[in-house]
């Protein structure tokens, strides 16, 4: 059989080309995400940047480390302690001790990520003057870079400066120093510091006293986000896993429906060799031959594109800040033997079931079959996708009665889709008859269309086999890009739609960078004439949960009576009232939820307290967190003011008196309305770009395998076009014909698509109302439309070039060809 599959693959050449490039495709697709996970198991170990001149460099406590029966727990702290008085006293005794501080700073015509620091710190990195001076007054200050020249002066949100001096750019930060004075006014607290004394002598100082020595390498820890390239390529190893994950699911469900299809194509060839004593068992071996035949060469040239291809992922992951500049491709081998003998594998699978269903077919039958498609809802094909579809609904069912929060979290709406486009799939030709003739009835119906409408409509509902592989990757392409887009869009509208029910206040006022308000201008806030004022702090409140799990929780620090004025919390029980310094308003995501309950918890600066749960918040979209007092905020700066009209105050006073009394600060006054668009929620660029990239690759995949299916189905109805000719249709109708049913076909998948991407959306908002969260189904429609009309336009481009080509032919000889 191995002498008759070669001829197969040399006379039918035209069916396998559209096989062999859907699993070269795939191939490629597994080496390059292959590639791109076994180049990033670790990161490479940073050199100290800022502190890289710096003999000693001690840093107050900056983790929370808890004890538990596994092992210690350990978690970064949001507000870190300084270094103790009593202990930097010691250290002025051994050597100069220069503190450090880092506050950020807003510039016009400068860098987004500007950074300030105290000119003494400049000496450590090493910084030296190329241009000017030091600074020497509050209002001076020297930059990196050349953004600014000396003499320029620059309106910043800290006031407005003078540049007297640059220095070169060092590559790891665009910063502004200031004179120490005026830093540790702008930012009066210090975590770190930096000694010129004897290492051995520092440790002896700071013992006990819960700071850490850093010296050598480890100075590193003392830049800002020393782990930033460990978790680049955490996410990056993610999102090339998910990428790997969809594009293994993308290649079997296409590559299966291809070889299902190639193998439909050929019942009158199977049903001849039935006739001249073919037994089914070499029906079956021939069958699986020639899959074994493409997938070794389209294996080898998917691995030689992944080869190719890798590099070029790397660098577009790299510009687009997904992953470090200096990552790589490497020089692996496992990932092409993964991408082979999983492409090899995936062929074979393939025409497993296509080949059972020739081989068992009888020689009569099978003639019979050539014909018009019948029998394609198999028993076994109707099983599977009806089990299929129940686990997906029982999943769904066991997750919203037990986790509804899980159904919300990225890995679970990327993997459930899956399970429901399989079983649509499956369940497909079922449908496709009903569906295309609902379809097609309007056009029918139409002056003039009648005759064509029922061509069209009759042929793709006779064709049920071509017409569900060509749908297929339409389903695909539709049902990820809704599913994937409308997840993000819907969480997105939901958290909107919280911060537009809690917002009571008439103005929100935020302070410029991380430093927050000083108590002046707080004070002046509250003078503000009509104004009833909120304040609010951000901090962590840290819980042991099961005993194992150090988990932490976003907290802000409110006063409880002005709170009620200004935010509508959305409580399942207790009162906001009943909080005080010895409680805590916790959500239902905690293990621990009861009202009157104590918790054990670690405030944000490490401090071990145990308070009384005073009330209870519903989980909504999982943002909700913790409320405290002041009290339970250590090292908290207020960082935002909800503010209220008394009654009677007059909104447009009250708007001038705010902006007044922060014009010094510089912060900014919003209205209601512009604090909701300002903050309405929006999916990370990381994410964003991630389900793009995602999103690219399936999509990719399956326009070319819809070009593919489309090719092998126009080319395999040379006949059908020939007898239209000589019952005397124009070439143009007979190509317009053609088109229609391409678009028609897009039209089944479509729906099909749009179907899953409705069904895994409304999973999703069942858990949001489960949560109480607010929010609608939001399904991505311009992405939807350029999906749909990129597959209508390659349907129909790579149904009517080839039916053009084969018009050209005499309508007799085609009538007559071998099929």
């Amino acid at each position: 059989m191995l002498s008759v599959a070669l001829r197969t693959l040399r006379t039918r050449w035209v069916t396998f080309t559209g096989s062999f490039v859907a699993l070269s495709l795939g191939a490629a697709l597994l080496a390059v995400t292959g590639l791109a996970l076994a180049s990033s198991p670790d990161a490479p170990e940073r050199r100290p940047e800022r502190f890289a001149a710096a003999p000693v460099v001690v840093r107050g406590q900056d983790t929370l480390r808890v004890p538990t029966p596994v092992g210690d727990r350990t978690h970064e702290l949001a507000a870190p302690r300084g270094v103790p008085a009593a202990t930097v006293a010691k250290l002025e005794r051994l050597g100069t001790v220069v503190p450090d501080r880092s506050f950020a700073v807003r510039a016009a015509g400068g860098p987004d990520d500007l950074v300030g620091h105290p000119w003494s710190t400049a000496a450590f990195a090493p910084y030296e003057i190329e241009a000017g001076r030091a600074p020497r007054a509050a209002g001076e200050v020297v930059t990196t870079g050349d953004w600014a020249e000396p003499g320029r002066s620059v309106r910043t949100d800290r006031g407005t400066v003078r540049v007297v001096g640059t220095v070169a750019d060092r590559g790891f930060e665009n910063a502004v120093f200031y004179t120490d004075a005026q830093a540790a006014r702008l930012s009066p607290a210090s975590v770190q510091l930096a000694v010129d004394a004897d290492p051995a002598a520092v440790r002896d100082a700071v013992r006990g006293s819960g700071a850490e020595v850093l010296t050598g390498n480890a100075r590193r820890y003392a830049d800002a986000d020393p782990d930033r390239d460990g978790e680049a390529l955490t996410a990056m190893n993610a999102l090339f896993g998910t990428a790997g994950g969809v594009t293994a699911f993308v290649s079997v469900f296409v590559v299966a429906s291809t070889f299902a299809f190639a193998v439909a194509q050929r019942r009158r060839e199977f049903g001849l060799l039935r006739t001249a004593g073919a037994t089914p068992g070499q029906i079956r071996r021939m069958v699986l031959a020639e899959a074994a035949l493409v997938g070794v060469l389209a294996s080898a040239a998917g691995c030689v594109l992944g080869a190719y291809g890798a590099p070029a992922l790397a660098d577009r992951v790299v510009d687009g800040g997904l992953a470090p500049s200096w990552f790589a491709i490497g020089d692996h081998t496992w990932p092409y033997h993964m991408a082979f003998w999983t492409g090899l594998l995936v062929a074979l699978c393939g025409a497993v079931a296509a080949s059972w269903r020739a081989g068992r077919t009888g020689p009569v039958q099978a003639l019979r079959e050539a014909s018009a498609d019948t029998g394609v809802m198999t028993r076994g094909r109707l099983l599977f996708g009806a089990g299929l579809l129940l686990t997906a609904v029982v999943t769904l069912g066991v997750a919203l009665a037990g986790d509804p929060g899980d159904l919300l979290h990225r890995k679970t709406y990327v993997s459930r889709p899956m399970l429901l486009i399989t079983a649509v799939a499956l369940l497909a030709p079922a449908v496709v008859r009903p569906l295309t003739r609902l379809l097609a009835r309007l056009p029918a119906r139409l002056p003039g269309g009648q005759p064509g409408g029922m061509l069209v409509r009759e042929n793709a509902a006779a064709g049920v086999r071509r017409t569900a592989a060509i749908a297929a990757p339409v389903l695909v392409t539709v049902a990820l890009a809704g599913s994937l887009l409308g997840a993000t869009a819907t969480l997105d509208e939901a958290k909107a739609a919280e911060i537009r029910e809690r917002t009571a206040a008439a103005f929100v006022v935020t302070a410029p960078g991380d430093t927050g308000f000083d108590a002046q201008t707080l004070d002046r806030l509250r003078a503000v004439p009509g104004a009833e004022v909120s304040t609010t702090a951000s901090s962590a409140v840290y819980v042991l949960e099961e005993g194992v799990a150090l988990v932490r929780s976003e907290a802000r620090a409110v006063e409880p009576e002005a709170l009620a004025a200004t935010t509508r919390l959305p409580l399942a029980a207790g009162r906001m009232a009943d909080l005080d310094d010895g409680s805590i308003v916790v959500n239902e995501e905690w293990e621990r939820h009861t009202v009157g309950d104590r918790v054990r918890v670690w405030l944000g600066d490490g401090t071990r307290r145990t308070l009384r749960i005073a009330a209870v918040m519903t989980t909504g979209t999982g943002d909700n967190g913790v409320y405290v007092t002041p009290a339970n905020a250590p090292g908290a700066a207020v960082g935002r003011v909800d503010v209220a009209l008394a009654g009677g105050a007059d909104s447009d006073a009250v708007a001038a008196g705010l902006r007044e009394a922060v014009r010094s600060l510089g912060g900014e006054v919003f209205t209601r309305e512009r604090w909701i668009a300002a903050t309405h929620p929006g999916t990370d660029r990381t994410t964003r770009l991630g389900l793009l990239l995602v999103l690219g690759i399936a999509l990719l995949y399956t326009g070319i395998s819809l070009v593919n299916t489309m090719v092998m189905a126009t080319s395999d109805r040379v006949r059908d076009l020939a007898v239209l000719r000589l019952a005397g249709a124009t070439h143009g109708q007979v190509l317009r014909l053609v088109a229609a049913e391409a678009l028609l076909v897009v039209a089944v998948g479509g729906l099909l698509g749009l179907l899953v991407a409705g069904l895994n959306l409304a999973g999703m908002r069942a858990a949001l109302g489960l949560l109480s969260a607010p929010g609608t189904i939001a399904l991505p429609w311009t992405a939807l439309g350029v999906v749909v009309a990129a597959c209508a336009l390659s349907a129909v481009v790579s149904a009517v070039v080839p039916a053009a080509l084969v018009l050209r032919r005499r309508a007799v000889e085609s009538a007559g060809a071998r099929e």
